[in-house]
This record gives C-alpha cells, structure tokens and sequence, in this order.
C-alpha cells in the first residue's frame, strides 16, 4: 500500500482553504502549509494534482511577494513528483483529463489540426511525434490515406487502389529517409500546389493522433507563467462578483491599446498554442491568429491581456473575429474569444479551472472594456454553451447565474419569465439551488447585455435578440436551391455580378482577398429586394465596408459595419426569420 503520511489530504485541505484567504497576517500561514506540504513524497496521484492546483492558483495571486521564488521552485521541480508517481506504477490516467492536463512530466496524445501540428513538428521536433499504435484500426482513416499519400508518394496507388493489409509506415520510411515523420508529412502537405484552406483540411481527413512530451517548460501548466514587470501582491480580499458593477466598468475610460511588433506578437501566438495545446483546446483565432495584429492592455492589479485577430486569408466571411487571453502576474488565467457585426458582438470567455475562485468577474469586465475599446460594440451576447447548452460544466458551475448577476438578460421572453420566478425564489429567504433541468431551459437562448445609454439599453428585449448569422446564410441557400439548382458556383457567380453592377465598382484591381469579400457579402446583399435603388452614398459605404473585410486590422472593417445603418436594418430582418 501507498505510504504517504495520513495528515496529508488535512494539510492540502487547509492549503486549498487557505489560498482564497487574504486577511491581514494570512501570508505566513500559507508559507507554512506550503513548507509542510513541500517535505511529503506523496504516492497518490490526486494529492499531487490537488498540490499543483494549489501551487500554481498561488503563483497567481501571491499572498506575498517573497512567496514567489519559493513557488516558481516548487513548480520547475514539481516533475520529480511524476517521476515518482511512475517508478511507483501508480495509476497516472488521471493526468489525461481536461483539468488536470499539461502538468511536467506527463505525456498528451490527441488529434490535432493541420496548422497546429505543423507549429508543433517545427517548434518541438524532439518531443513530438506520430502516436501510430492508435491509428491503423480506423477504416475510414485508412481511405483517406489512399487518397492523400499517393500525392507524394511515388506509385503507393498500385497498393492503396487495389491490395489489402497495405505495410503505410513502410511506404511513409522508404518516402521519407532520414526525416522525422511527422515533420516530413506536414512539410509534404504545406508544399501542395492548393489553398491554405485545402491544404488543412485533406490533412484534417488522416484525423492523426499526436503524442509530445509535457516536459519541464513553459509546454506545460506547472511551468507555464512569464515574468511580469512587477507582481502584485494580494494582502486584502480578492474582489467578489457581487462588487463588480458592468455599467461602471465599461464607463471607466477605455484602457490603452498597445499595438505589439510582428516579431512580439509571433511570440505571443506561440505562447498562447502552448497555452491551449496542454490543455486538450484548440480555438480558431489561437490556432490562426495573426502575430501582426497582437494588442497588449495592462488592466492593473497584475492584469495583463492581449488581443488579435485573424490574417485576412482565414477570416469568416461576414463577421469579424477577435481572441485573446489573459496574464494574471505572468500565468495564463483564461481565453477569450469575440465574434461581431455592426454594434453586436459574441463573446466567449473561459477561465481555467485552476483559478475560477480568482476575481473572474473583475478580470471579465476588463475583457469587455477592451473588446469595448476595441470594437465599439453596444450590445453584449452570449452564446448558449457557455451558460450550459450541452455543456454539463456550465450547468453544474451555475453560469447562467454568473452572467444574470452581472446584469445580462435571456434573449427569449419565456425565459426571462422563468428568471424572474427563479429570482423569486431565491429571494425568499429559504435555501435555494436552481435545479439542473431548469438550468438547462435557462440555457436554450443567449443572453444579452446592453450597454448602458445606447439603444435597447432599460428594455426588456433587444434589436439583435433574435438575430443568427445562421439565418442569413439558411437564407442563402435556400435562394441558391430555389433559383440556382442547388448549384453553389452559379449563385455566387450571379450574385456578385448583380453586386458589382449595382455598386458600380470594378473590382479587378482588388487583391484576392478583397474579391472573396465582395463574393461572400454578395451572396447577402442579393437577398434584399430594394438594394439597388440605395442612395450612393450608402453604396458607397457598403463597397467601402467590403474592401475593409480585408484589410490588415478587422476592427476596421467592424467599424465600417457600424456606418451604414440601412444595412443593419436589413441584416436584423432577414438574419432574424428562422427557416422552417
């Protein structure tokens, strides 16, 4: 049996107790419990993960300034604690999970996209690798082989096309030589005569699983923190989400926006992989973000976020995108990712699990003053996932409430009915949980805030409540399916002919991408009657909104959908109509 000494959960349990704590003198009883806890050799993987936990929460809301050397020690050691654990044949599948992932010492294996497996192969081309006992029993996988490989490997259709038990890694050794495998396949696809879109997705179709090392490096949680001009120290009280107010947050002047070099911003894309690769994520605007947009925002109290969008060859096709992540004294504490049109924006923000007992409310409405800042935005979404549509974290976390407390309303009239009965009861005095099921109904909808003094703002419901991007483009395809058989190629052929002549613009001295803007907001603008009768000035602003989509800030762009009211309207009627 384990050895470890009987008092260690007691100690861990007033360690994860303490942490949260920061009245006068409560430093020393930290230092203490982490000087005891530091001498057990514990034998039980969870004690080590509930450590690390610890650890790094404190590392990123020190109680003291003279705590941190003491924890960054701790924490570059802390893969001797793993080597233990596995010279000991304990049970380590617990460090798979998505919360407890990443820590130095362990091993990751998972799927990754072409773009990011690429970063890896380059980045870590020691510590990465193909995990292939995981690969060949998948059918659908090896039809896909037979139809990418033989782009670069000479005559593999003479075996792909036609024999059974084909020997792949003998075909992938003779092909690559002396390369490493992984780094030869990803060179062997980015070297394809196709777009960057196609490129990524035949690699995609292999759905190949990739095994890397979490070493003792910022490629893993325990060490991943960067130094910060100055800690802060937090010798009060962390501030509560009852203390937090929207409405004066997002008054406050609007924070300074850094623009970051191209070369310090590749340093911050890199960063945030790691950040999200240790923990089983991927989001579009980490994986493709464009180092030569990167914002960074000091927000105070060790705050310290940064912003990007996307290059102008992988950006959506109507809205513009923003992501970031947040420093608190060095750690990465959190993700944020926001999608907008005109005055409207969606936002996705997710704090680690680590650190959720860590002024997330605060550091919330920061993101907001600088999505604020930085798109002008009025009015506030979120999506249904992140309040608990088909997300069991969400529901068992209460983050309806979280949003609802902050002054954020349910889009849908039924539910904001059955908010206010909740609210009811909870108000009366008695001991109330809002059940899971009807946290689950309070999730089928998002939620909106309005900022205050602009339009909606004291209503009960909103312009862009019942608004989809999904609408428009159900919109389009069923006038694609209707007038254009089905057939994606001649509606948009017509529709940007229709476009071009209506605005009268010539649009062969625009780049590609340019062109592909024109394309993609074409295939809307055909969808409303009236458009070529619009004044010309508003014409005017329209092809001027379409160029912006590529130009080398999107925020431009968004700005330039905040000019052309008439279009909103139209936006809001056809996007707010769900097909049947």
């Amino acid at each position: 049996m384990f050895s470890t000494p009987q008092n260690a959960d007691d100690l861990l349990t007033q360690l994860e107790a303490a942490k949260n704590r920061f009245d006068h003198g409560h430093a020393a009883v930290i230092a203490k419990l982490i000087a005891r806890i530091s001498r057990l050799q514990f034998d039980n993987p969870r004690q080590v993960i509930r450590f690390h936990e610890c650890l790094l929460f404190l590392r990123a809301f020190p109680h003291a300034a003279s705590h941190v050397l003491r924890l960054e020690h701790l924490l570059r050691t802390f893969h001797k604690r793993i080597e233990r654990l596995r010279s000991l044949r304990a049970d380590t599948t617990l460090f798979d999970d998505f919360d407890t992932s990443g820590i130095s010492g362990t091993t990751m294996q998972d799927i990754l996209s072409f773009d990011v497996a690429q970063w890896f192969a380059r980045r870590y081309p020691d510590d990465s690798e193909i995990a292939w006992n995981d690969y060949w029993d998948d059918y659908q996988s090896e039809r896909n082989r037979g139809t990418t490989w033989p782009r670069f490997i000479p005559l593999l259709e003479e075996d792909a096309n036609v024999e059974a038990n084909i020997p792949w890694l003998r075909w992938l050794d003779a092909a690559r030589g002396r390369q490493r495998p992984l780094a030869w396949l990803v060179s062997r696809f980015a070297r394809l005569p196709l777009p960057s879109r196609q490129r990524a997705e035949l690699y995609d179709s292999l759905r190949l699983p990739l095994r890397w090392k979490v070493e003792n490096s910022s490629l893993s949680r325990t060490c991943d923190w960067r130094q910060p001009r100055q800690v802060f120290v937090h010798n009060s009280p962390l501030i509560r989400r009852s203390e937090v107010s929207l409405a004066r947050e997002l008054a406050l002047p609007a924070p300074r926006l850094e623009k970051l070099s191209a070369a310090a911003g590749e340093s911050v894309m890199n960063d945030i992989r790691e950040v999200m690769a240790v923990r089983y994520r991927e989001l579009y605007g980490t994986t493709l973000g464009d180092p030569r947009s990167v914002v960074r925002v000091n927000l105070g109290r060790g705050a310290v976020m940064y912003f990007w969008g996307l290059p102008p060859s992988r950006r959506l096709p109507l809205r513009a995108y923003l992501a970031g992540y947040t420093l608190k004294n060095g750690v990465p504490v959190n993700y944020i990712e926001a999608i907008g049109l005109c005055e409207w924006i969606e936002v996705g923000f997710n704090t680690f699990y680590t650190y959720r007992q860590g002024e997330t409310a605060w550091i919330y409405a920061q993101a907001l003053r600088c999505l604020r800042a930085l798109a002008k935005a009025d009015c506030i979404s979120i999506y249904p996932y992140q309040i608990g549509q088909n997300n069991d974290e969400a529901i068992d976390s209460g983050a309806f409430w979280f949003y609802r407390k902050l002054g954020f309303r349910s889009g849908r009239a039924d539910l904001r009915q059955l908010c206010d009965e909740e609210e009811k009861k909870i108000a009366g005095g008695v001991r109330y949980r809002t059940p899971p099921r009807t946290l689950k109904r309070l999730a089928e909808a998002h939620m909106f805030y309005q900022v205050p003094g602009t339009e909606d703002d004291q209503k009960d419901s909103g312009a862009w409540d019942n608004f989809s991007v999904r609408n428009l483009g159900l919109q389009v395809n069923r006038r694609m399916a209707t007038r254009f058989d089905g057939d994606s190629k001649k509606i948009r052929r017509a529709s940007t002919l229709a476009v071009t002549r209506a605005l009268q613009i010539d649009p062969d001295g625009w780049n590609e991408d340019e062109r592909q803007s024109l394309e993609n907001w074409s295939l809307v603008l055909a969808l409303i009657p009236a458009f070529g009768r619009w004044p010309d000035d508003e014409k005017h602003r329209v092809a001027r909104m379409i160029r912006a989509k590529a130009s080398p800030n999107e925020t431009v762009y968004l700005r330039h959908t905040q000019k052309v009211p008439r279009l909103r309207a139209e936006l809001l009627k056809i996007g707010s109509f769900t097909l049947k």
